[in-house]
């Protein structure tokens, strides 16, 4: 857990049949997790670290506004595992990229 974030507790879950480990609902509250989140889990030195991770940290970019729709949608539909193929992907940004470069380009203005 994030040490700033959350006090430190400590607790036990079991795995399951399935490898599933249940997260505990006040370790899971704390974090402000939703069904459906991703985590990142990592082994280290005999360790099992478990880390809230977004996909695509918009945060982390400076995107333009329908670039930032398209993530958006990307998210909804890799949680419940309906994430498109590579192919369709490119596909559409080809579209876009095309009707972007179709579009007149503003002339530049000559100075004497």
């Amino acid at each position: 857990m994030p040490s700033g974030n959350v006090a430190s507790a400590t607790t036990v879950s079991r795995i399951g049949q399935r490898r599933q480990v249940v997260i505990p609902k006040r370790v899971f509250d704390a974090l402000k997790l939703r069904a459906g989140d991703s985590v990142e889990v990592r082994a280290e030195n005999g360790r099992l670290e478990m880390h809230p991770k977004r996909l695509v940290d918009i945060g982390d970019y400076a995107l333009m506004a329908t670039e930032t729709v398209k993530v958006r949608q990307g998210e909804t539909e890799i949680k419940p595992g309906r994430p498109k193929s590579w192919r369709a992907v490119k596909h559409e940004l080809g579209r876009e990229l095309s009707a972007s470069a179709a579009m007149p380009k503003p002339c530049p203005t000559q100075f004497a």
